[in-house]
């Protein structure tokens, strides 16, 4: 499936089928196209709707979690959004996560897929090394249980924008932010149903972190993919999409 990327004041998106909405986050280093196999399962009966957020261009003040939800709320306002299920994965989670807190009269459901907010390890120990390749190929291959994941071309990408000081700088900004924005005292708060569906394997928002997740917001239920790490509707699109679809037919 080509993927038309619309265009609407400063925002850019996918808009893909028609009916009940779902509103598609993606992470730090994410992309529109890392929900692909959603687009391709769900458009037929369902209506996708995926953001571009602006990591790499947004003032570096407002480089962080709460910049990134206000641009999702300017965002839903503009298209006039209400009653959605919103997914989210790795720091696409966080945003809905602090979203669903600011908005709950809006979200229908929750689907989080390592997710940050609780713990997150997204670069280990340093963070993005300008002009080495092999270190972004290592970190890019970290997200993935196979790391045949990592394609040259996924790698080429990641390696592109740590190339761009700026956008380094805001990379930065953003993976400070999610470490210093722990949810654990607000999640309890969060009542809409929600899914968790986690790679079993995930090193970057280990199971751990998906079981506390599932122990802190009291309408939520736990499911595990395995051989699968950081992006299962990436790495296992198939079995994402059964336990996605599986939610959706028992929370109508």
């Amino acid at each position: 499936m080509d993927l038309e990327i619309k265009e609407e004041g400063d925002f850019k998106y996918i808009d893909e089928g028609k009916g009940e909405i779902l509103l598609l986050l993606h992470g730090l280093f994410g992309a529109l196209s890392n929900w692909s196999g959603v687009i391709n399962a769900f458009s037929p009966h369902y209506r996708i709707i995926i953001p571009l957020m602006p990591i790499y261009e947004m003032p570096l003040r407002e480089a962080g979690v709460p910049g990134l939800t206000a641009f999702i709320e300017k965002f839903v306002k503009l298209k006039q959004l209400d009653n959605f299920t919103l997914l989210g994965n790795s720091l696409g989670g966080h945003i809905a996560l602090v979203y669903t807190l600011n908005n709950i009269s809006r979200v229908k459901r929750l689907v989080l897929t390592g997710s940050s907010g609780l713990f997150e390890d997204s670069m280990g120990s340093t963070f993005p090394k300008r002009g080495n390749y092999g270190y972004i190929k290592e970190r890019v291959e970290f997200t993935f249980y196979d790391p045949n994941t990592a394609t040259q071309e996924l790698v080429d990408e990641v390696f592109s924008i740590t190339n761009s000081n700026s956008k380094v700088l805001r990379i930065i900004a953003m993976a400070k932010s999610a470490q210093r924005h722990n949810m654990t005292k607000d999640i309890t708060r969060i009542t809409v149903p929600t899914c968790l569906i986690w790679g079993l394997n995930d090193t970057i928002t280990p199971p751990h972190v998906a079981h506390e997740f599932n122990r802190l917001i009291k309408n939520s239920e736990l499911h595990f993919v395995d051989k699968c790490s950081h992006a299962p509707m990436m790495e296992q699109p198939e079995v994402f999409n059964n336990y996605l679809h599986n939610f959706l037919e028992r929370n109508p």
